[in-house]
């Protein structure tokens, strides 16, 4: 009767190990994949019976909001409004909860669990305000924010230049002003644009003061311009250049007459 070394024993135990890590880690990609499609045909749906309803679009229901969004209000009152880019994925539903800014970071428009999440408005802005901060994860299948670093591309930009937002109660376009590079900076960090902080540009000092960043941080220059009283939109993902990184896209809203 022979004995095995313990050496192989190990090494068959080693290779069992790696074989269970393997299916299991295997098993949970593809549960996350699996939940990241029905995701987004669930949103995909959704964006199919706004569009159902766009000839209506300026109608205003009997709760006084956009006839085409306001069936998604009744559905869940969370809903802030709705953000598109032509010709992109981006074409979701934008969730507003100011007493928990980050509710819906891991959550699905019908509040169940989400790992892409759902695109949400920053703490310390509303649909209303005069800069709305959207946020939303850097998918790596181009869904949510994950096409937004095509930005980086001028020649993305101007196939890409309108974006619409439009709140409950009123369709809005904004022009692209500029798209940048950035990060979360430390708190001990000097002399660095903190764009995420710029919520309220009431003041035309601060107003130009985060212009002036805007344009200084900008990776080319769109030729659009910004004066104090327009509507600003930021749009803000994470990047992996760096540690915290995010990447950003600001744009202006047009005038009635533009």
């Amino acid at each position: 009767m022979t004995t095995q070394h313990p050496y192989f024993t190990f090494r068959k135990l080693a290779w069992l190990i790696c074989i269970v890590v393997f299916l299991i880690s295997a098993g949970l990609l593809a549960k996350d994949l699996y939940q990241a499609k029905k995701d987004q045909n669930a949103y995909e749906q959704l964006a199919l019976q706004v569009q159902r309803r766009d000839k209506t679009s300026q109608t205003l229901s009997e709760t006084g909001l956009l006839n085409k969004y306001d069936f998604l209000w009744q559905q869940n009152h969370h809903l802030g409004g709705w953000l598109l880019i032509n010709d992109t994925p981006v074409n979701y539903p934008v969730m507003y909860t100011p007493d928990d800014p980050d509710y819906y970071l891991r959550r699905a428009f019908d509040g169940g669990y989400s790992a892409s999440g759902s695109l949400f408005i920053a703490e310390g802005c509303s649909p209303d305000t005069d800069h709305v901060i959207i946020y939303g994860h850097h998918m790596k299948n181009h869904t949510m924010f994950g096409s937004l670093p095509l930005y980086e591309s001028t020649d993305y930009a101007q196939k890409h230049a309108v974006i619409h937002f439009d709140t409950l109660t009123e369709e809005r376009e904004y022009q692209v002003l500029a798209a940048f590079y950035s990060r979360v900076y430390r708190q001990d960090e000097e002399n660095v644009f903190r764009y995420y902080q710029y919520t309220d540009l009431s003041d035309p000092n601060i107003f130009a003061e985060y212009i002036e960043q805007v344009k200084l941080s900008a990776l080319y220059d769109t030729g659009v311009e910004a004066v104090y009283g327009d509507r600003l939109l930021t749009l803000s993902t994470c990047s992996y250049h760096t540690d915290n990184g995010r990447f950003v896209v600001i744009a202006v809203c047009k005038k009635p007459t533009e």
